[in-house]
C-alpha cells in the first residue's frame, strides 16, 4: 500500500481544479481529502513499527526506485497524515469565505503528495523531485490571498527555496558522479569505496545548505518569517508543523546517516547549527509584537532543537558511545513530533485571534481568555509545552536532550539548551501576559462566529500535547522513539533492508 501515499493526494490535487465551479461539490472533496488523510494515518498506524519495502514496477534497488517503511519513516508519516488531518479540518471553516477553494485543496494535496514522497522514498533524485513538488505547492500556497504583503514573501520564499534546490542538485550530481548510484542504500556501501573523498565532502556540504535552506537554519533563515506570517493560517500550521521538517531535517538526515555515513566534522557541524539556530532564533523572537512573526522565529528556534539532538547523535556515534546516542537521537525525533503538535496549534489558534480582533498585533489585542474562553485554554496550553514547562510534551523532549548532552559530556551544548529554554519562556510569558492575562483590548470583529470546525482541532491538538508526553513512558518509547532512532543510527540495517542483503 505504500505507493497509495503519494497516488491518491496526487490524484486529488490534479482533480480539485477541475471542479472548482461547483463551489459545494468542492466542499465536498476537500471532505474526500480529510478524509483520505485520516486513512492514511491509520494505515501507517497499522504498519507502525514495521519494515518493508515497495518496488517500483518490480525493479530491485539499486537500479530501480523504492519505497522504504522503516521506525522513522512510520513516524514522518503518523505526523504528516495527522497535521494533515487537523489542518485541513480547520481550514473547511476557515477558508470558507475564500475563492478559488478547488485550487487552494489541489494545491494541499500535491504538497502533501510531495511531503509523502519524500519520507518514503529510497532514491536521492526521487526526493528531489518529491520535494519540489512540495516545495512548489507551498510557493503558491503563501501567495494564496494574492495580497502584496502575501505576493512578496511567497516570491522571497520561490527565490530561496530554487536556490535551496540548485545546492541539493548540485550535491546529487556531486555523489552520483563520486559513486556512481543515486540509491541510498546503495551508495552507503560505495561510499566507503571511494579512495578520493573530496567531491565526497563537497556534497555534502551542498546538502547541509540547500536542506538548510529549505529548513530555514541559522543563517539560511530569512524566508521563513515573511512565509509563516503572510501565508493563510492552515498553510502557516502546515510549513511549520512539517513542511520544513521532511523537506529539511528528515531528508538532510536521511542523506547524512544512511547514505553518507556521516563524513568527517558533520555531526559537529550540525551540533552548532542546532545550537546557534535556537539561540539566534529565540533572541530574535523575544523582540516581535506580531504573533505570527514571534511564531515564525520561534519555529527556527526549536528546529535547532532537532537538529542539535540528531547531531550529538552523530557525535556519540563516532565516539562509539552507542547508548547515549540513542539517547540523543530519540530527544532529536521526539523533540520534532512535539513540535509539529504545538506549533501547529500555535499557528491555528494565532488565525482565531486575528479572526477575533482583526489583528495579530500583540500590542493591541488582550483577555483571549474572557472574549473566547476555548481559544484562551488551548493556547495556553500551547504556550506552556512549546516554553518546556512540565507535564506537557515539550517539557520531556528538551529534557532528554539536555540529560543525553551531560551523559555525553557535552556540558557548553546542555548550558545553550537550558539558557535558550528561559528565553523561549521568557518571550512566551509576554504573550500570556499581553494576550492572555491583559484587559480586553482592540475591536472584537469576529465575536460569535467563531465555530466548531475553527475549536475542534485546537482542542485535539491542546489533547495531543498532553498526551504525547507519554511516548517517554519507556513501553512507548520502546514502540514508537527507538526504531526512529535507530533508523538512523543502524545504518546498516537499512541498507540491509533496502538491498536484500
Amino acid at each position: 500500500m505504500l505507493p497509495l501515499f503519494v497516488a491518491i493526494p496526487l490524484g486529488v490535487g490534479f482533480l480539485l481544479p477541475l471542479i472548482e465551479e461547483f463551489r459545494e461539490r468542492t466542499q465536498f472533496f476537500a471532505v474526500t481529502v480529510l478524509l483520505e488523510t485520516g486513512l492514511l494515518l491509520a494505515l501507517s498506524l497499522v504498519k507502525f513499527g514495521e519494515e518493508s519495502i515497495y518496488r517500483l514496477g518490480g525493479w530491485r534497488p539499486p537500479i530501480g526506485i523504492n519505497y522504504v517503511l522503516d521506525g522513522l519513516s512510520s513516524l514522518i508519516l503518523v505526523v504528516i497524515s495527522g497535521i494533515a488531518f487537523v489542518t485541513a479540518l480547520f481550514a473547511m471553516t476557515y477558508m470558507s469565505k475564500y475563492e478559488n477553494l478547488g485550487k487552494f485543496y489541489g494545491l494541499f494535496s500535491l504538497m502533501l503528495a510531495g511531503m509523502y514522497g519524500v519520507a518514503l522514498t529510497g532514491d536521492v533524485f526521487n526526493m528531489y523531485v518529491y520535494l519540489e513538488v512540495a516545495a512548489i505547492s507551498s510557493y503558491a500556497l503563501v501567495g494564496f490571498n494574492r495580497g502584496p504583503e502575501e505576493l512578496e514573501a511567497s516570491f522571497k520564499y520561490l527565490i530561496m527555496g530554487a536556490v535551496g534546490s540548485i545546492f541539493i542538485l548540485l550535491g546529487i550530481a556531486m555523489l552520483y558522479g563520486s559513486v556512481g548510484s543515486l540509491n541510498i542504500a546503495d551508495i552507503s556501501v560505495r561510499v566507503s569505496e571511494v579512495s578520493d573523498q573530496s567531491f565526497i565532502l563537497l556534497s555534502t556540504a551542498l546538502f547541509i545548505v540547500g536542506f538548510g535552506l529549505k529548513a530555514a537554519f541559522i543563517p539560511f533563515h530569512s524566508w521563513l518569517p515573511d512565509a509563516h506570517s503572510s501565508a493563510p493560517t492552515p498553510i502557516s500550521a502546515m510549513l511549520s508543523g512539517v513542511l520544513i521538517k521532511v523537506l529539511g531535517v528528515y531528508a538532510l538526515s536521511r542523506i547524512l546517516f544512511n547514505g553518507l555515513n556521516l563524513p568527517n566534522l558533520t555531526p559537529e557541524i550540525l551540533t552548532w547549527i542546532g545550537a546557534g539556530s535556537m539561540f539566534i532564533g529565540g533572541m530574535i523572537a523575544l523582540g516581535q509584537k506580531d504573533l505570527k512573526r514571534l511564531l515564525a522565529y520561534s519555529s527556527i528556534s526549536q528546529m535547532g532543537y532537532i537538529t542539535l539532538g540528531l547531531g550529538m547523535g552523530g557525535i556519540f556515534m563516532s565516539q562509539g558511545k552507542p547508548a547515549v546516542a540513542t539517547l540523543a537521537l530519540i530527544g532529536g525525533v521526539f523533540h520534532l513530533v512535539n513540535h509539529a503538535a504545538y506549533k501547529s496549534l500555535l499557528f491555528l489558534f494565532s488565525g482565531g485571534v486575528e479572526r477575533i480582533f482583526g489583528t495579530r498585533d500583540l500590542s493591541q489585542i488582550g483577555g483571549i481568555t474572557r472574549v473566547s474562553p476555548v481559544s484562551g485554554a488551548t493556547g495556553t496550553i500551547g504556550t506552556l509545552s512549546i516554553s518546556g514547562i512540565p507535564p506537557f510534551n515539550g517539557f520531556w523532549s528538551k529534557l532528554v536532550i539536555v540529560i543525553a548532552a551531560i551523559w555525553g559530556g557535552l556540558y557548553p551544548i546542555a548550558g545553550i539548551v537550558l539558557f535558550t529554554s528561559a528565553i523561549t519562556l521568557a518571550y512566551y510569558l509576554k504573550v500570556q501576559r499581553e494576550l492572555f492575562l491583559g484587559e480586553v483590548a482592540g475591536e472584537i470583529t469576529d465575536k460569535g462566529k467563531i465555530s466548531p470546525g475553527i475549536y475542534v482541532p485546537l482542542l485535539i491538538l491542546a489533547v495531543c500535547c498532553i498526551g504525547l508526553g507519554l511516548l517517554y513512558l519507556p513501553e512507548i518509547r520502546g514502540i514508537v522513539l527507538k526504531p526512529a532512532a535507530l533508523a538512523l543510527q543502524e545504518g546498516s540495517e537499512y541498507t540491509k533492508l533496502v538491498l536484500g542483503l
